[in-house]
C-alpha cells in the first residue's frame, strides 16, 4: 500500500529538484545549495538510543551516562558536517554516455575531480534503475568513474539524472545530490531472432547487389555462444558431451558476402524485424563478413569492419526516427 505513494512522493520531489537546480552544465562545482542529507536508518537508531540515555540519566540522576549522551551527540553532528563536506566542492570535469542495446545496460563515464586537501570516502553514482557505483578519491585527485544506465527501446534517449551520494564518514547520514546533465545515449535494437542469415546466393537479386558470385564457406572453429545466434549453428553434440554452448564459424569469400532486408521477416512487427537485421548485423561482424543494408529509405553499400558495423546499428537504432 505504501509503494504507490513513495513513488509519487519521490517523483514530486524529482520534478521540485529539477526546477529547482535546471539542466546542469560542465564543469560542475558542486554546492551546499544542490546537497541534500537526511539520517539513515543506522542514524535514526543511533538517534534513538541517545535519547533513551539522555531519558534514563535524566530519571536516575546519572552524571556520567549524560556525558557520554552528550559526548555521543556531538559525534553525531559532526558526522552530519563531514558527510555533507564529503560531497561540497567535488568536481565533476566531464562525462561520456556510450551507445548500448535496448534493454542492455550501457556505459557511462564521469570524470570527478578533488581539489581539497582531504580524501573523500564512500562516495557512490548511479542512474534510475541500475546499480551504484562505489568509489573513493583521494586528495587532489582525480578519477573516471564508470556508472550504468538501460535504454527501454530503440533510438535516442536523454540520460536523465544520475544520484551522486555519499555516506561518510560513520554511515549515520546519507548526503547526495542529483545530476541532470545533457548527454543523449543511441540505443540499438535489441539482438534477437532465430531466422538463418541470408546468404548471396540466395538470389539472383542478392548476387547484382553485390557484385560476386556465390561459394562456400569453410570451417573455422568453434566460439562461445552469444545471444542472437542461430540455433542451428550450436554444437549440440557437444553441449551433450557437457561441453558449454559453442557455435560454429565459417569463412569465405563469395558466400561470405550478405546483403540484409526485410525480405523474409514480412511476418514479423517492425520491431522484431530490426532486432532480426541487428542480430544479423552481429553475426557477419564475428564472421567478419561483409554486409550490405537494404530497407525503404536506407541503403548502405557492401562493407565490412567496426566501423562498418557501427554504421550499420546507429541505421537501425534511428530507422523510422523512434525518439527523434
Amino acid at each position: 500500500m505504501l509503494a504507490p505513494l513513495r513513488a509519487r512522493l519521490a517523483d514530486r520531489v524529482a520534478r521540485w529538484a529539477r526546477e529547482r537546480q535546471g539542466t546542469d552544465t560542465l564543469p560542475l562545482v558542486l554546492h551546499s545549495r544542490r546537497l541534500y542529507i537526511l539520517p539513515t536508518r543506522a542514524g535514526l537508531a543511533f538517534a534513538l538510543l541517545l535519547f533513551i540515555m539522555l531519558i534514563a540519566g535524566i530519571n536516575y540522576t546519572n552524571s556520567l551516562a549524560l556525558l557520554l549522551t552528550f559526548v555521543l551527540g556531538s559525534c553525531l553532528l559532526v558526522g552530519m558536517h563531514e558527510c555533507q563536506r564529503t560531497l561540497q566542492g567535488l568536481e565533476l570535469l566531464h562525462a561520456r554516455v556510450g551507445e548500448c542495446y535496448a534493454g542492455v545496460p550501457g556505459a557511462v563515464e564521469l570524470q570527478f575531480a578533488n581539489a581539497s586537501r582531504q580524501a573523500r570516502h564512500a562516495l557512490a553514482v548511479r542512474s534510475a534503475g541500475a546499480g551504484a557505483t562505489s568509489f573513493d578519491l583521494a586528495a587532489g585527485a582525480q578519477a573516471t568513474v564508470p556508472a550504468t544506465f538501460t535504454a527501454p527501446q530503440r533510438g535516442r534517449h536523454a540520460l536523465g539524472r544520475l544520484e551522486l551520494a555519499s555516506t561518510a564518514p560513520f554511515g549515520l547520514f546519507r548526503c547526495w545530490t542529483w545530476l541532470y546533465l545533457p548527454l543523449e545515449a543511441l540505443a540499438y535494437p535489441a539482438p534477437a531472432g532465430t531466422r538463418p542469415l541470408p546468404r548471396a546466393a540466395a538470389s539472383q537479386e542478392s548476387r547484382q547487389i553485390l557484385g560476386s558470385a556465390p561459394g562456400e564457406e569453410e570451417w573455422a572453429g568453434l566460439r562461445a555462444y552469444q545471444t542472437g545466434d542461430s540455433p542451428r549453428s550450436i554444437a549440440w553434440k557437444a553441449w551433450a558431451r557437457g561441453a558449454p554452448l559453442m557455435v560454429g564459424q565459417y569463412t569465405g569469400i563469395g558466400g561470405n558476402d550478405h546483403v540484409l532486408s526485410f525480405a523474409g521477416l514480412e511476418a514479423l512487427d517492425l520491431e522484431s524485424r530490426l532486432s532480426q537485421l541487428c542480430a544479423w548485423v552481429r553475426e557477419c561482424a564475428r564472421r567478419d563478413a561483409a554486409c550490405a543494408l537494404q530497407l525503404p529509405g536506407v541503403q548502405i553499400p557492401l562493407g565490412r569492419g567496426a566501423a562498418h558495423t557501427t554504421e550499420l546499428l546507429r541505421a537501425l537504432a534511428l530507422y523510422g526516427a523512434v525518439n527523434p
